[in-house]
């Protein structure tokens, strides 16, 4: 179970967000949704342990999930607007590189997303949505219990989207949580909505 309680968030001399409290149970989704400076980006970061709350606690399973970040990280994955890929590697060299760091087989992962006869492509010559989709197989490679997705669906086409709405249902079915910052509809039925 992931909490949030009575959170705030400075960046630079402005409150980005206070008092915010949500909880996520396993199996969970949460959408967070507002305007473009609302602060869901700056949620996600501080649900990762890339930034400190100015107030308030982040718990997992009702312990201080900031009290050991290593751990707290091994239990996530994180995935920002920026798709993280080096450009000179293949797909399949892109994700060889998280499967070395978490486990997990690259040719299933870059399969769930479609993208077996791109495996040996430079990142470089992918299209936006092909980058995105690279990018997002890394959550297929070995179990964590919470995803974060930071527009997850930006320059995906249809079937991209229905891809992903796979993995999310499987990683859900399995006990798996997201927590997605979004400004489109995700295939995540059922999700509840944190508006900031």
């Amino acid at each position: 179970m992931l909490e949030g309680e009575d959170l705030a968030c400075w960046r630079g001399e402005r409150a980005v967000f206070a008092g915010l409290s949500f909880a996520l149970a396993p199996g969970g989704a949460l959408l967070l949704t507002g305007a473009n400076g609302a602060g869901k980006s700056s949620l996600l970061r501080l649900v990762a342990g890339l930034i400190r709350p100015v107030e308030g606690r982040l718990l997992w399973n009702g312990e201080d999930a900031m009290s050991d970040l290593p751990t707290h990280a091994g239990r996530l994955r994180y995935l920002s607007h920026a798709d993280a890929l080096k450009p000179s590697l293949t797909a399949r060299e892109n994700l060889d590189f998280y499967a070395r760091l978490w486990g997990g087989q690259v040719m299933p992962a870059l399969a769930a997303l479609g993208l077996t006869d791109l495996a040996d492509l430079p990142a470089r010559v992918l299209s936006s949505g092909q980058k995105r989709r690279l990018a997002l197989a890394r959550l297929a490679l070995a179990p964590a219990a919470l995803w974060l997705l930071d527009e997850p669906t930006v320059g995906l086409d249809a079937a991209s989207v229905e891809r992903l709405g796979a993995l999310l249902a499987a990683h859900r079915g399995g006990g798996g949580m997201v927590l997605a910052a979004t400004h489109l509809p995700l295939p995540l039925p059922d999700a509840g909505e944190l508006r900031l």
